[in-house]
């Protein structure tokens, strides 16, 4: 495990609904942060082709058989990612390039078999040598997010071994679910990925429990979305069409340490690729001395514990 290395967490959008111009974009961020020498590499949840905020604010897009919203998941379909996949291969061979770790969220789909019609909330991670090493789907869609997305199962749900230590990741609400944080922390994480859509307070609260709960450094990663880049097939309401470019998903990345405290303090209403060096990954083992919910802190006599994953 390197004793130093750069982080850049990525906070800035996508082309929203775009694939081909959104990978245009994202292999362009990549290239420089491989200029600043960056090791890690972080995008936030369904980053490819873009998280979807307008659930929350567009009116109709829940009435039955709602002609706009049709629409628009049909373009989210078409824009979406298979794993494996060209775009997939593509990551691959830039992580190989610069000897970098990538980790992204993306809206996924399976091009034949069962459930080739539906879109997975999902995220991948890729090692230095440009191996795919793991690929998850998001166990339960919260709330509207139910209208687009297919349930995930369990998995990918542990680290994987990278350069840098023992790398996992979450998906937004997943971190309030107490048996799946539980899986995460048995795995043994270095660095935990926490992708959500934007880190509000409550979010920041649920990183922060979590990096001190699993005595693991917590990447939260948010995202900056705009009005202008809501679907043009859905009604906007009138808070955003007085105010286009109005701030709808501020961002809100942070990273804490093992103790629970910040190490970048969180970063709202900024676009842009924010960068970390990190060093003394020992404080993992140190904080370990009062808390390890896998080890001494874990009573395997009194509690059972089954992962299911796929097979």
């Amino acid at each position: 495990m390197k004793p130093n290395f750069k982080i850049a967490i990525v906070q800035e959008g996508p082309v929203y609904l775009n694939l081909r111009a959104s990978m245009e974009k994202m292999l362009s961020i990549i290239e420089d942060a491989g200029a600043e020498g960056t090791d890690l590499i972080v995008f936030g949840e369904t980053w490819l082709t873009g998280y979807p905020a307008w659930l929350d604010h567009c009116s109709g897009y829940a009435i039955w058989d709602h002609e706009p919203t049709k629409a628009v998941f049909s373009r989210m379909y078409q824009n979406s990612v298979t794993v494996p996949g060209p775009e997939v291969d593509q990551l691959c061979k830039m992580a190989k390039e610069y000897g970098m770790i990538i980790v992204s969220g993306l809206n996924e789909i399976v091009r034949s078999g069962p459930g080739n019609r539906t879109i997975y909330n999902s995220m991948i991670i890729i090692d230095e040598k440009g191996n795919l090493l793991n690929h998850r789907r998001k166990l339960m869609p919260t709330y509207t997010e139910k209208l687009l997305y297919g349930l995930g199962d369990g998995s990918g749900l542990e680290a994987v071994e990278t350069s840098l230590g023992r790398i996992g990741g979450l998906i937004c609400w997943e971190h309030w679910m107490p048996l799946t944080r539980q899986a995460m922390h048995n795995s043994g994480e270095f660095i935990h990925i926490a992708l959500w859509p934007r880190v509000h307070e409550m979010l920041q609260v649920a990183s922060r429990a979590y990096a001190f709960e699993g005595r693991c450094y917590v990447i939260a990663v948010g995202q900056m979305m705009y009005g202008e880049d809501f679907p043009e097939e859905l009604e906007l309401p009138e808070h955003i069409t007085n105010h286009p470019g109005g701030v709808i998903l501020n961002g809100g990345s942070s990273i804490i340490g093992p103790d629970g405290q910040y190490l970048l303090e969180p970063q709202y209403d900024m676009d842009g690729t924010f960068y970390c060096e990190m060093d003394h990954m020992d404080k993992i083992y140190e904080e370990s001395m009062t808390l390890d919910v896998t080890g001494h802190y874990q009573r395997l006599d009194v509690f059972d514990f089954k992962l299911r994953s796929r097979d």
